[in-house]
């Protein structure tokens, strides 16, 4: 860890030379201000720790002093440093640990009706408030991409944005399959159902990350429809997109202009590109290394809704809450924190396997 540390000190400094001889070029020296800002927490640590490591030196050379009284307080001073040394370690280890770039982003969340017809769209419904209710909660900004109504209610399909910092870093653990037990409003018998709805988190991609060449691309232009058919729009400003490589179809049609519906339809094909490529950088990975924790697998069971026992269970980390109802206005973070916790936790494995090999 010593030697990472020695090699982002060095680069610290570098910036701050760069700053120096790029004074007039002002793009240039906010890109290397917000590079050097990114290290300051590190390089400020590092520089504590080695003091305190080397005051750890100069009491163990004392430890063996004849003078009694100076060996005890040389003792003493080696818990209280040892102690020291030990938290900043921990600390810098969790900074060192390389960082999701999507972290801070905002995200576009897809959520779609599984198994269990209706009610299968309604849950979708309650996982849409849900999320936005947990949005508001941290002062984030929400705003439909496209919907597809069920005319009950409930969605087929619902696609909306997350804007604010550390979105991604914290919803990025809802991807997965989600169940619901409940007895729906229509079932006369009282019997229990069991419905599924899956949701896909996406990190929001800007056109500079991930270019779509528009040959690779056919734009189709229809009238906007609303649930049960009735027309939206009389104009045509519906947007359907397909990617020809991968058969990625988007359409967007709740936007009353036709340009707004094919911007929207973009940034939902880019991010799911994005993830595309990310899925695969993340399979080429030592499995021995990966965390399992928010894999963000589609086909991975992560959560159940049971009604009947006002539990939700979380199965990625065996963690239940009996607060159904506050869960469903938005308060996950019991299990966020968790995950979040879990994750660097491994993360934090990974780092330390590493310095053993070194």
């Amino acid at each position: 860890m010593l030697e990472k540390l020695a090699v982002i000190e060095a680069r610290f400094n570098e910036l701050n030379h760069l700053m120096e001889e790029n004074m007039g070029d002002y793009a240039r020296v906010v890109e290397l201000a917000k590079e050097r800002a990114e290290l300051d927490e590190i390089v400020n640590l590092a520089q504590e720790y080695q003091l305190v490591l080397h005051q750890l030196d100069e009491a163990r050379q004392l430890q063996d002093s004849e003078d009694d009284e100076l060996k005890q307080l040389a003792l003493a001073e080696m818990d209280s440093l040892t102690s020291r040394s030990e938290h900043l370690e921990m600390r810098l280890k969790a900074l060192l640990v390389p960082k999701d770039p999507r972290d801070e982003r905002n995200i576009i969340v897809e959520i779609r009706a599984g198994t269990g017809g209706d009610e299968a769209g309604l849950f979708a419904a309650d996982l849409f408030r849900m999320y936005v209710r947990y949005a508001e909660r941290h002062n984030w900004h929400t705003d439909i991409l496209s919907s597809n109504e069920t005319g009950i209610g409930g969605f087929k399909e619902m696609v909306f944005t997350v804007k604010g910092r550390g979105a991604y870093s914290r919803l990025k653990y809802e991807s997965g399959v989600h169940r619901v037990q409940r007895i729906p409003l229509t079932e006369s018998s009282g019997r229990i159902h069991t419905s599924t709805v899956t949701v896909a988190v996406l990190a929001e991609v800007e056109e500079v990350d991930l270019h779509i060449p528009p040959e690779d691309m056919e734009i189709d232009v229809f009238r906007s429809a609303g649930a049960g058919g009735q027309n939206v729009q009389k104009n045509a400003t519906a947007i359907r997109i397909t990617h020809k490589p991968t058969g990625i179809v988007v359409s967007c049609q709740d936007e009353r202009s036709q340009l707004q519906n094919k911007l929207r339809a973009l940034s939902i094909l880019r991010a799911r590109l994005y993830e595309i490529e990310e899925e695969k950088r993340r399979a080429e990975l030592d499995e021995d290394r990966r965390s399992q924790v928010g894999s963000g697998e589609r086909a991975e069971k992560i959560r159940t809704y049971n009604y009947p026992q006002n539990r939700v269970t979380d199965h990625r980390i065996n963690i239940s809450s009996f607060n159904l109802p506050g869960v469903m206005d938005g308060d996950l973070d019991e299990f966020i924190d968790e995950l979040a916790q879990r994750d660097e936790t491994e993360r934090l494995s990974t780092i330390g396997e590493a310095d053993e090999d070194e």
